[in-house]
């Protein structure tokens, strides 16, 4: 906190230090690190879980809108490309079913640091595909590396089960 320094009181205004303390308990308040926590992994899964369910046409049914944005749309660009995706159909697939289950763990908070691992690598597989959508690959990289580092927070199954474990010893 900022104590060290002070203002002298002029006519009733508190010091300086002591506001910017009070205004910075409120932010810490307001930002508290398992609701920032939560909020990151909730708007990580947004995007992904929004762009998986167009996939499917059904349960474990990919619609031929998905299989066709693999074969003839999409396109990897890396030196000497831009190329074709290998397996168009496993690559829909897989595509399709990250994009759906990574967003339900991270929601969850259940295996939370392997879902933004997931979703890191399906960012870096997108922006090959898409790269002038750096700005926002770019966000969602920061977003899963930030639940890798600093894990799911107090509110989800992984806390849950860390405590239950815990409190079993």
């Amino acid at each position: 906190m900022i104590t060290d320094q002070r203002m002298p009181a002029s006519g009733s205004l508190p010091p300086l230090g002591l506001l910017i303390d009070k205004a910075n308990q409120l932010v810490q308040t307001l930002a508290a690190p398992s609701l920032v926590q939560l909020v990151l992994r909730v708007a990580l899964a947004v995007p992904f879980w929004r762009s998986g369910m167009l996939k499917w046409a059904g349960f474990l049914r990919l619609n031929d809108t998905a299989v066709t944005l693999f074969s003839d749309e999409f396109m990897l660009h890396l030196p000497g490309g831009p190329y074709h995706f290998p397996a168009p159909t496993v690559m829909a697939f897989l595509s399709g079913s990250g994009e759906i289950l990574f967003p339900i763990l991270l929601v969850l908070g259940l295996g939370t640091r392997f879902a933004a691992l997931g979703l890191l690598f399906m960012t870096v597989i997108v922006e090959l595909t898409v790269p002038d959508g750096w700005p926002i690959h770019l966000t969602w990289a920061a977003m899963a590396l930030g639940i890798m580092a600093y894990g799911p927070g107090n509110l989800s199954v992984d806390h849950l089960i860390c405590r239950a474990r815990s409190h079993g010893r």
